[in-house]
């Protein structure tokens, strides 16, 4: 298929002004294809040439004001307009167009609970094409409305407001009509229907709705109060933010399976991976990042949708804005007033490590970085969410909230219902502002890389007083806080806030104080710019040995993530690490800070960074911390933090043992009861350790009949390690192409053990040259899972590597496994030099 490249959207978008979708989609055919027929009403401002994408299994008829196009003469995805003239035109197109099992296009999805059938569309970059035909730039928006005919159980959502119109006489199937949209972009154009269970509501004069799966109905009852509360609070709160009122007519969420992202921001129907709805029992920071990919969908209705990029080097202006304000209006609305500690813990680091990798980029590419629809894909990473929010943390503090939120508001009144690029968005900061907001852009969203800040402290001996300076590797403009902490007189493992000065860097400013130097001197404390922060001598030794006695969770989190960063730059050792999360974990009550630092302890130093020779005593501090929290939390009071701490111990498990007795008596002595997602996940241990059969995970599924129920069967029975076992996963993987998206994924993640080193070894060499046909074969959202799943992260070896770098030559690999694939092997150099250290 042809990718859209930069020049030629770029021509046609001074050629057409598109004003008019109507899409009839009929959805009561067989299990494979639907019916799919456009009409699109443009006009040419000039005579020219143009083009129309459509990606169908079969183009039964097209016609151009009433006259027929040769339906042969459509290549790849690209059906010609040649002979335009000046002026209106009408374009129908009746297609046939394929279902995807990949969650891209419109996805079908059977409920293997209950049999019931659910259709949703993703139509992000290309893949409205596989829905229906369209002038697929963002920069081309129009109207548009839908007709959907559905069977007669089902309900039909899009963007606009939808009636029941009539009943189909033959067999009593719906048909269904959205109300107009505004003017949106082709990519935002939304459908979903199935037989789903609803709740709705009214708020600020409009309505709401929260839809999901008929067997996942008790569950999202449960949380339907919540989930709403946290809607209509986020929603008040950016009323109150933005002098735009919200631009549509309703507001629905629904909660669809086997989704790849997420969620979407689809104009008045945003829809969300339906793992949001809890089966099982989830910690609070789990239920705060709902609430904040809630806030993050609903912050794009205005930036996104109302204000859209032009072309896709301007990423970053829809999802660092809603990165940021997903964050920073939970705090001020919910009951979550303390989301920047889990951004810093969780998000802040995959910008982190994003930037260190060969694939880095910009926040804000140069146009001509980003050529064509393919190469703007590789760009929702680490760098456009998280680096890009962190940017933009960094400049409320610098500029101030009034005159930023004075910005935004300019540039909606400007840009509204159109596009708007980087240099627009400065533009409108500007107005508000003296400083010199071009320059920090520059440097902010122009270059690549992380800062890092040293702090030089000298108190020589024999004087009272001290002197602070800080060495900046980098050439961003910071303007921080600095943490000066003492020990208490009373209990010496808690540390007090002496001061917090605020500091711009680069500066040539020495701060100098009286008396003894803090015990700890903390730079960027309150985590307010991007950069790497090291410690000084002094202050290593206080927080290697406090760390736990620091009284903010954000300043704690400012400290992990900087002793993260000294292991993966080989500065302190992943068993020194280990040790300090034994000394202070089992004392922390933030369980945003004790799941992150846990998820890279066990993912990244356990598995990847000590040697395999020390991978036992490794999963043994983890067992160890994960049994100081179950003693500390026998009490019930702290609900999360004993589920975490359940979570770590079956995941570090080397003896079957003690999971088994739980998976036996179905609960952990002292609570929890297991619900279906703590089985799976025992089961999963159990077969990865071989004290588990297909017997066991057969009578496991029966038990759970469920999607998630056969994804975790797919895991486990991928993780059995037995030749026989290994040999049916890999061919479901690589060699059956109807698995979908969720059970290659599971599949993939059950694979590849460290325990199972010796049994995997053939495959890991097999991995490159199959991944690569299967990408080629299945397209982008499989390329990318096979990139990020299956992809033999255990194998830390020079063998895997110079595999991986070799298959880096072959010009077959698409461009989205391509990236993964750098990204992975970078990874893994880095393991590699951690280990030899």
């Amino acid at each position: 298929m042809s990718a859209l490249k930069r020049n030629e959207a770029q021509l046609r978008a001074q050629l057409l002004d598109v004003h008019h979708y109507a899409v009839t989609l009929d959805l009561t055919g067989d299990d494979d294809t639907f019916d799919s027929t456009t009409v699109i009403r443009f006009t040419a401002r000039t005579s020219g040439d143009t083009f129309v994408e459509l990606k169908p299994d079969t183009l039964r008829s097209a016609t151009l004001d009433g006259n027929p196009l040769d339906p042969a003469a459509l290549e790849d995805n690209r059906l010609p307009l040649t002979g335009l003239t000046q002026g209106p035109h009408e374009l129908h197109l009746d297609t046939r167009m394929r279902y995807s099992r990949t969650g891209e296009g419109l996805h079908r999805f059977t409920d293997p609970a209950d049999g019931h059938t659910y259709v949703y569309s993703q139509m992000f970059l290309d893949d409205v094409q596989r829905v229906f035909p369209a002038f697929d730039q963002p920069d081309l928006k129009a109207v548009f409305e839908f007709t959907v005919t559905a069977p007669a159980d089902w309900t039909v959502l899009a963007n606009g407001i939808t009636t029941r119109l009539a009943d189909r006489d033959t067999d009593g199937a719906g048909i269904w009509q959205s109300a107009p949209t505004p003017v949106i972009s082709t990519y935002l154009a939304a459908v979903a229907a199935g037989p789903w269970h609803s709740v709705t509501t009214e708020h600020a004069g409009l309505p709401f709705g929260i839809h999901c799966r008929q067997s996942l109905a008790p569950h999202m009852d449960a949380d339907a109060d919540e989930i709403l509360s946290i809607t209509k609070a986020c929603f008040d709160r950016y009323q109150a933010k933005f002098t735009e009122p919200y631009p549509f007519d309703s507001y629905d969420q629904a909660f669809v399976p086997e989704f790849n992202a997420g969620a979407m921001e689809n104009p008045g129907l945003v829809t969300f991976r339906d793992e949001f709805i809890y089966r099982s029992a989830v910690t609070d920071t789990e239920r705060q990042s709902r609430a904040m990919v809630i806030a993050h969908e609903m912050a794009h209705m205005w930036f996104g949708d109302l204000v859209t990029l032009a072309w896709f080097d301007d990423i970053w202006l829809n999802e660092s804005f809603a990165e940021y304000m997903g964050y920073q209006t939970l705090t001020e609305a919910t009951r979550f007033t303390d989301t920047w500690t889990d951004f810093g813990v969780t998000r802040k680091p995959w910008g982190y490590d994003a930037d260190q990798r060969p694939s880095t980029h910009p926040v804000a590419p140069a146009p001509d970085d980003v050529p064509d629809t393919a190469s703007a894909l590789l760009n929702f990473d680490g760098i456009s969410y998280a680096k890009g929010a962190s940017a933009l943390r960094q400049l409320v503090a610098w500029l101030g909230e009034k005159d930023f939120l004075a910005g935004i508001n300019t540039h909606f009144a400007r840009h509204k219902f159109a596009n708007a690029s980087l240099a627009d968005f400065i533009d409108s900061l500007a107005a508000h502002t003296e400083r010199d907001v071009r320059g920090w852009a520059d440097a902010w969203l122009r270059t690549t890389g992380i800062d890092t800040l040293t702090p030089r402290i000298e108190d020589p001996e024999g004087t009272n007083g001290w002197t602070l300076t800080v060495d900046h590797d980098g050439s961003r403009p910071h303007h921080i806080a600095v943490g000066l902490y003492d020990h208490d007189p009373v209990d010496g493992r808690i540390l007090e806030l002496r001061e917090l000065l605020d500091l711009d860097v680069p500066s040539d400013e020495i701060i100098s104080a009286g008396g003894a130097r803090p015990a700890l001197l903390l730079l960027n404390d309150a985590d307010l710019t991007y950069t790497k922060v090291r410690l000084d001598e002094t202050s290593l030794e206080t927080v290697l040995r406090g760390l736990s006695g620091i009284p903010e969770a954000l300043t704690r989190a400012v400290v992990w993530n900087c002793l993260r960063d000294m292991v993966r730059d080989g500065e302190l050792g992943p068993q020194d690490f280990l040790a300090t999360a034994a000394a202070h974990l089992p004392a922390e009550h933030d369980l945003a800070i004790v799941q992150g630092v846990l998820t890279f302890a066990r993912n990244e130093v356990a598995v990847r960074y000590v040697a395999p020779e020390d991978r036992t005593e490794a999963l043994a501090t983890l067992t160890g911390i994960a049994r100081d929290l179950l003693r500390r939390t026998e009490d019930g009071s702290e609900p999360g933090m004993r589920l975490t701490a359940v979570r770590t111990l079956v995941g570090s498990a080397t003896q079957p043992d003690t999971i088994a007795a739980w998976l036996a008596d179905d609960t952990v002595p002292g609570g929890p009861a297991l619900d279906p997602e703590l089985r799976w996940r025992i089961l999963g241990r159990l077969a990865v350790l071989g004290a588990v059969g297909e017997s066991e995970i057969d009578a496991a599924l029966a038990a759970d009949p469920s999607a998630t129920g056969e994804e975790g069967a797919a895991r486990c029975r991928a993780a059995l390690p037995t030749p026989e076992a290994k040999a049916a996963a890999w061919d479901r993987l690589f060699h059956d192409d109807s698995l979908s998206n969720y059970l290659f994924s599971a599949t993939a993640q059950g694979f590849w053990q460290p325990e199972q080193a010796d049994l995997v070894a053939e495959y890991v060499t097999r991995y490159y040259p199959e991944a690569v046909a299967l990408g080629a074969r299945r397209g982008p959202a499989i390329g990318e899972a096979a990139g990020r799943y299956a992809f033999p992260a255990h194998a830390v070896d020079e063998a895997n590597l110079k595999a991986g770098q070799a298959c880096l030559a072959d010009p077959d690999v698409i461009p989205l496994l391509r990236r993964k694939l750098v990204d992975q092997l970078d990874d893994l150099a880095r393991a590699l030099r951690i280990r030899r250290r």
